[in-house]
């Protein structure tokens, strides 16, 4: 096997073509480099200067905005019913009663019954007395009142009364359940007024005079 020994101390004696452009190669990477290094140095003063002359960058405030989410409650308008028309009360005038006491005391004697004390006499007194009053008060009541029967059917039998029956003549008992009609028994046949047949009062006559007073000489 062969072996070679290089000499570095040996020095080339002659200068051709390829040690021109081995040298000229170097000589080119030498400059590179040094371009290279130059341009780094500038690029990176220049980066200093810029960031010195730079002002700072602005604080920014991240603010949180709560925002309150509204409840909406659906409020349910409850629309009232109109209210009922106001009943007007008739003002009933009080000489027309008072004639009526008057007739009944002179017929029948009703208001000397009624005020008399009934516990000191014995029942035998009292319906005889009553007797008398009866046919006094129906004798006054025939002859300035006409009456008939609101219903005309026989008491204990079956009526229907339907739907906007007159409930001023007709009134309900017992157990009133739903809505018309309504069937039940007749118990009370009811009284009506068919005709009233007062007597004319005189002029300064003064009708709260039920009976005079009686004095005998």
């Amino acid at each position: 096997m062969n072996s070679y020994n290089i000499d570095l101390a040996l020095r080339p004696t002659t200068f051709d073509l390829w040690h021109l452009c081995l040298a000229g190669t170097v000589l080119v990477l030498l400059f590179v480099l040094l371009i290279s290094w130059i341009s780094l140095f500038i690029v990176s003063r220049r980066a200093k200067k810029v960031a010195a002359i730079q002002p700072p960058a602005p604080e920014v405030k991240i603010v949180e905005k709560i925002v309150e989410v509204e409840k909406v409650v659906e409020v349910e308008k409850i629309i009232q019913a109109p209210a009922p028309e106001p009943v007007i009360l008739k003002q009933a005038t009080s000489d027309a009663a008072l004639q009526l006491l008057n007739i009944l005391q002179k017929e029948a004697r009703f208001i000397d019954f009624i005020k008399e004390d009934m516990g000191v006499h014995a029942d035998a007194d009292i319906g005889a007395a009553a007797r008398i009053v009866h046919q006094g008060c129906a004798k006054a009541i025939n002859e300035h009142f006409k009456l008939a029967p609101v219903s005309q059917d026989q008491e204990g039998s079956k009526v229907t009364l339907n739907a906007g029956f007159d409930a001023s003549a007709f009134r309900l008992t017992g157990n009133i359940v739903g809505q018309a009609p309504f069937t039940g028994s007749l118990v009370h046949k009811g009284w009506q007024v068919t005709e009233v047949n007062l007597p004319k009062l005189t002029e300064g006559h003064n009708p709260n005079i039920i009976a005079a007073a009686e004095v005998e000489l």
